[in-house]
């Protein structure tokens, strides 16, 4: 279960659905994916799946309900997944933004460090 819907990533990035629509999925679940690796915990779309992930033994340590910042924070990144398309960029000048994606996670972070 996705924990943004592939609806709000595509208003999120000004994309088109149609075209767009399998790489969309690749980089939100990309997206979703660095949120719970940085977060060192894995994240539930509801209480529900969690509750049931934990009865399941599959929970991890510390697991998590998805909340406004981890939703944020995985549409920061996946909207530099689908505007920054290539590992270099020639020719610009980029500056990360102090309330970014990591800044988000930061706080619900298991194993706090770099």
């Amino acid at each position: 279960m996705s924990l943004v819907s592939k609806d709000i990533a595509l208003q999120h990035c000004k994309a088109d659905s149609g075209e767009e629509d399998e790489l969309m999925d690749i980089y939100l679940a990309a997206a979703e994916q660095a949120a719970a690796d940085y977060l060192n915990r894995q994240i539930f779309a509801d209480q529900a799946a969690l509750d049931a992930a934990v009865a399941a033994g599959t929970g991890g340590v510390e697991p998590i309900v998805v909340d406004a910042a981890i939703k944020a924070a995985i549409l920061l990144t996946c909207g530099h997944l689908y505007a920054n398309r290539e590992d270099v960029v020639i020719g610009a000048t980029a500056v990360a933004l102090p309330n970014g994606a990591q800044a988000l996670l930061r706080p619900k972070r298991n194993n706090m460090g770099p």
